[in-house]
């Protein structure tokens, strides 16, 4: 049984309409009921084609309906109703979201609505009717949660903490001294709202810093599983308007994150990082304390980024550079190492051949 249930059939037709695509081929009425990948494909599926590396895919493929490109049209198998998009898979992940409108949000551990009997919710939580709490979730004193929102089995949500409306609070998630907006998800495992990391040496020992921010997070922004956002020393951490947020992910205490950001795993920010809007940042990188990178920069993963970055654009490597940079200096490393490796060879070569005389 699928963990989701599509909404089709629809016609083809109709899903021609609903991405502004062309019908070059195949009936209107065609009726299909799924979505599929071209290798997974049946009669009643739509899939697409967008890159040739998957050209023998294609031609054994048993789809119904194919979406792609007007220059690829002519390599769909015969029998094969064709869509043409400008932007196939774009066209694809647009059908997806009809056939699976319910994809949007995380499915809930449990079905049952309202505020479930194994459930703890204290009596001064303010919980807006349409709320739904799960078995094992915990809600503190004073939180509230708005209409629509799901808190999931054994999330928790902490003292004062407030959550908009039509949100998602994941399984194992725990959220204390935070604001979270409207139609925020968090998935499992997310810690939003502990202690940030500061601490100071001294003659006596360790001496921890007390953190008494909060962690303000707006609206539209969601949080892959196992990522940390912690509260900040005295002014607030921010996460803005629409930001994504991948799996696995530090934020340290005192960051702000500008709107529509794109974060991926394994991503640390250190303390006190400020990003502007639209910054994306690439896997298993990380931007040092006090750092600041301007609104449109893009770094590639595995980059460190340690000082500010003051215009837009790509930039790559340890410690990071505008991209072409890098790229060069990279090359020019490179064409020195295998000059000196075919230096070295001469070098022996020339050596046995003295050796012999």
């Amino acid at each position: 049984m699928p963990f989701y249930k599509p909404t089709g059939p629809h016609t083809l037709a109709k899903l021609a309409e609903t991405i502004d695509a062309e019908r070059v081929r195949g009936d209107a009425g065609l009726e299909l009921s799924d979505v599929a990948s071209l290798d997974n494909a049946g009669a009643g599926d739509i899939s697409f084609f967008a890159n040739t590396a998957y050209l023998e895919d294609l031609k054994a493929s048993s789809a119904g309906a194919v979406i792609t490109k007007q220059r690829f049209a002519d390599q769909v198998p015969d029998g094969i109703a064709v869509l043409v998009s400008a932007n196939p898979a774009e066209s694809f992940e647009a059908l997806v979201r009809l056939f699976y409108p319910q994809a949007s949000k995380p499915l809930a551990v449990w079905d049952d609505a309202g505020i479930s009997e194994r459930s703890h919710v204290h009596p001064t939580a303010e919980l807006e009717d349409g709320v739904i709490v799960e078995p094992g979730a915990v809600i503190g004193p004073r939180a509230q949660v708005g209409s629509g929102t799901r808190v999931m089995a054994s999330a928790v949500i902490g003292a004062d903490v407030r959550v908009g409306r039509d949100g998602s609070i994941g399984p194992n998630s725990n959220v204390t001294h935070a604001f979270l907006g409207d139609r925020v998800i968090l998935h499992p495992g997310v810690c939003i709202g502990q202690d940030g990391f500061g601490y100071s040496p001294g003659p006596s020992g360790i001496e921890k810093a007390h953190q008494v921010g909060r962690v303000i997070i707006q609206n539209d922004v969601e949080i892959g599983a196992g990522t940390c956002i912690d509260r900040g020393a005295v002014r607030d951490t921010m996460i803005g308007e629409g930001t994504k947020i991948d799996n696995l992910v530090q934020i340290a205490h005192n960051c702000v994150v500008g709107r529509f950001c794109i974060i991926v795993s394994k991503v640390a920010l250190a303390g006190s990082v400020t990003l502007g809007d639209g910054v994306m940042i690439g896997g298993d990188s990380s931007v040092n304390n006090h750092v600041t990178i301007c609104s449109g920069a893009r770094i590639t993963a595995l980059s460190a980024v340690q000082n500010d970055i003051t215009e837009p654009g790509d930039y790559g490597g340890v410690p990071v550079l505008p991209v072409r940079q890098w790229f060069r200096e990279l090359f020019t490393l490179q064409r020195m190492v295998r000059e000196r490796i075919e230096a070295e060879k001469r070098g022996v070569s020339s050596a046995t051949k003295e050796t012999d005389r």
